[in-house]
This record gives structure tokens, C-alpha cells and sequence, in this order.
């Protein structure tokens, strides 16, 4: 079927009624990055994917690079001739994507990419950006692309960071999602996205914690009654968490959605990247900062680790997005123990 296209560098909120569809938990469409590479045309369904569920528009959008200052001035008609093609590139992709069902935007701009892609998703209010781990620089084993790495440093909002390594698609279903609370509101403040994302996407949610393990000075062999108390504190840790989590489930089950909670103990860090391969979760929605909550990083430690290391497609939630910034305001409904920090 014919493609639904626009090319704009207006707004990229889609033309709809409020009455047609309820206001999305991130607020603006959605804006696919893309480059030249093979590896970027995999973040394409993915972005598709979350911008039906939300009922958002969706852009594609690439960077025509312009390379650094040098002596040699551009040559004009070879510039015309690569703004021609990359406009060329980018509505091929859409048309191949989108037809009369489902508007897609496309738009491409001039610069270095992650700063403009940044400047654009600002400028026309975008609620989420898609973006690939790599792209022309070729795959890795984790490490991110210079492009998403700056994206995670600098921009505000949320962040769908899709691995090289993931299937290609034409279409993606999301039915596993994971997400990871630490106890804190504002961990807790991805709950009405994801909520949002199963109920679209007739999705099963799984409720993640993970107890850290207690740690003691030790100068020595602990002592027997040092071992009752590390025991004792583990214990405790247990039932709280647990307890934490049955009652956001069940707030989350009287809406009707299918919901379950994990519990694991260990290293937050390693067990939350095995979690997510174990439980064959479809994506990670997760805050970048939790109990933590540094305000000199753009991410906690343990959004940091899975940014770079995890298979699995991540949404996180960066500060200063409509999700994240109400956060401070909410208060938890319970709260484990423990310094898991997100």
C-alpha cells in the first residue's frame, strides 16, 4: 500500500485529535535515528512499535554530517548532490514502512548528529528517541557508538537504545517487558509508560528487584554473631522487598494486565543483564537514576552498566522527561532495603 509521508521540519507531534486517543505518558511522537548502516534500519519497528502503542507520530530522521572545518572549502554541487540523496534515502525508508494506517514523518538536518539530533527532538517537543547502539562505525561486543553514547550524556527524555545484535524485523510485538524498582519514585515513575506499553501491546510485565548483598567491615573471618547478623539482614531484606512488590503488582493487576514479580538476590548490576536473556524479556524499561538519583551524571550505575552491556532493547528514562521529572513529587508505596542503586 502506498505510504502515508511527510517531509517537515515542523512539528513532530501528529496530527490528531485529543478525543481519538488518550494523551501518551510521554508526551511528543517519536523520532527514529537513523545513518547509512544496515544496523540502524533495526531501530525502525522498534520505534513503530512504541509509537502505535502511544498513539504518537513517528520521524524518521537522518544526519547529513557535515565534516570539520578544513581549508578546503565544500565543493556546493557535491553537498546538493548528498542532501538530494540522503532526502532520497530517508523517504525510500519511510515508504517501505509506513502506509495509509500509519503516518510517518521524515526529515533530515545538517551538523554533527547527536548534537543536532538533540536540537531537533528539543526544538519540536519529541517525547522519545530511538536510536541504534551502532551505526556506520560497525558493531561491538557492548560499548555504544560515539552518536548514542553522546545521546545518553546529553539528552533529556526518553531514550530507546536498540543492541546491533538484535533480529531484524518487519514488525516487532513487544510481550515480555522487564522492569526494574529499586524502591524509589523516581525508579517507579517508568510504571505508567510501561503500563501503558502492555496494555497496548498485550504485554506481560515483570516486576524486578534485586537484593544487594549486605556487606560488613571485615578485618578478619566474620564472627558467628556477625554472620547471624549479615543472615538476619537478608532476611529482612527478603520480606520487605518481596511485600514492596506484591502491592505494586496488585495495583498493577486491577487494571486488568498481566503482571509478575521477580525477586533475586546478588549483584544488581550482572543480575539484572542475565535477568533480561533468562526471562527472555522483549525490552527493559527502566529510570536512569533510582535511589541514587546523582545529579553530576546523566545515568545511575546500574543504567549505566545495561546502556553498554545489555542484548536486550532498552528504554530508559532520562531526567527531565514528563515521566521522570514528577517523580520527586511521588512518594513510594513501600520501599525495600538495601542500596540497589539504579
Amino acid at each position: 500500500m502506498p505510504a502515508s509521508i511527510t517531509e517537515t521540519g515542523g512539528d513532530a507531534n501528529h496530527r490528531r485529535s485529543a478525543s481519538e486517543h488518550p494523551a501518551s505518558p510521554v508526551d511528543g511522537g517519536v523520532v527514529a535515528c537513523l545513518d547509512t548502516s544496515w544496523l540502524s534500519h533495526k531501530v525502525i519497528p522498534h520505534a513503530a512499535a512504541i509509537a502505535h502503542a502511544l498513539h504518537a507520530s513517528l520521524t524518521l530522521l537522518h544526519v547529513l554530517e557535515v565534516a570539520p572545518k578544513t581549508d578546503v572549502p565544500l565543493d556546493p554541487f557535491e553537498w546538493d548532490v548528498r542532501r538530494r540523496s540522503a532526502h532520497d534515502y530517508i523517504r525510500r525508508l519511510a515508504s517501505e514502512r509506513g502506509d495509509e494506517t500509519f503516518h510517518i514523518d521524515t526529515i533530515v538536518v545538517e551538523g554533527q548528529p547527536a548534537e543536532q539530533i538533540c536540537l531537533w527532538a528539543r526544538n519540536q517537543k519529541v517525547g522519545l528517541i530511538a536510536v541504534g547502539t551502532h551505526g556506520d562505525s560497525g558493531a561491538a561486543d557492548w560499548a555504544l557508538g560515539e552518536t548514542a553514547r553522546k545521546l545518553v550524556e546529553t539528552c533529556s527524555g526518553a531514550l530507546l537504545l536498540v543492541p546491533s545484535s538484535v533480529s531484524d524485523a518487519d514488525v516487532v510485538h513487544y510481550r515480555r517487558l522487564l522492569v526494574p524498582l529499586d524502591g524509589s519514585s523516581r525508579a517507579e515513575s517508568v510504571l505508567a509508560l510501561a503500563t501503558r506499553l502492555a496494555r497496548e501491546q498485550d504485554a506481560e510485565l515483570l516486576l524486578t528487584h534485586i537484593i544487594p548483598v549486605p556487606e560488613l567491615t571485615e578485618i578478619g573471618p566474620l564472627e558467628v554473631e556477625d554472620i547471624k547478623l549479615k543472615d538476619a539482614v537478608i532476611r529482612r531484606n527478603e520480606r520487605v522487598a518481596r511485600q514492596y512488590l506484591e502491592r505494586i503488582r496488585a495495583r498493577i493487576a486491577e487494571q486488568g494486565l498481566a503482571v509478575n514479580v521477580i525477586l533475586r538476590d546478588g549483584d544488581v548490576r550482572g543480575s539484572l543483564s542475565r535477568l533480561a536473556v533468562e526471562e527472555a524479556a522483549d525490552l527493559v524499561i527502566m529510570s536512569a537514576h533510582g535511589r541514587g538519583d546523582r545529579a553530576d551524571v546523566s545515568c545511575g550505575s546500574i543504567a549505566s552498566f545495561l546502556v553498554t552491556h545489555t542484548a536486550t532493547p532498552l528504554l530508559i528514562v532520562l531526567r527531565g522527561s514528563g515521566a521522570g521529572s514528577s517523580a520527586s513529587t511521588e512518594k513510594s508505596d513501600g520501599r525495600p532495603p538495601g542500596r540497589a542503586v539504579l
